[in-house]
């Protein structure tokens, strides 16, 4: 693993969060089961190299005793920077007394389903359907991924703690 610096995202990041989020989400805001997140705005952790420069980010919000992830992005795959900060927002959730961590990809992003199933996340869910509604919010979401799939449903994953 390249060698990163992993810590809690701050005030001062706000700014380098937001452009980060445009670059890889194409606007300041995701959305997942209907709900409209702006990541620069929620609690995360962000890892950098020697440099400052950013390497990763996730984006978590918390509800009442579960934790969902928001975002997550590593600019280098397959070298542990995703699941630093996968396992990060872990320790806290379990720090926090949740029951489980839990988040949505969508059926095209079969790299995001195998990253979190072989870190113990199981699919719980299939929201047929579910980007419709998506789109209706934020119409920017592709119809087809670029590896050919239609984008269609939402996939909910979860670790029980």
């Amino acid at each position: 693993m390249p060698d990163i610096e992993l810590r809690p995202v701050a005030r001062e990041d706000r700014n380098r969060v937001s452009a980060f989020i445009v670059e890889h989400w194409g606007t300041d805001f995701v959305v997942a089961h209907g709900e409209v997140f702006r990541p620069h705005d929620l609690p995360g952790f962000v890892a950098t190299d020697q440099t400052g420069e950013l390497l990763g980010l996730v984006t978590y919000s918390m509800h009442q005793n579960e934790c969902e992830v928001v975002t997550l992005n590593s600019l280098q795959e397959r070298v542990g920077i995703g699941t630093s900060l996968l396992q990060a927002v872990q320790e806290l959730a379990v720090g926090r007394g949740c029951s489980r961590i839990w988040l949505m990809t969508t059926n095209d992003n079969l790299s995001a389903l195998g990253f979190y199933q072989r870190r113990g996340y199981e699919l719980v869910a299939v929201h047929r359907g579910a980007l419709a509604e998506s789109r209706r919010i934020k119409p920017s979401i592709p119809v087809v991924s670029p590896n050919g799939i239609p984008m269609r449903d939402e996939i909910e994953l979860e670790l029980i703690l």
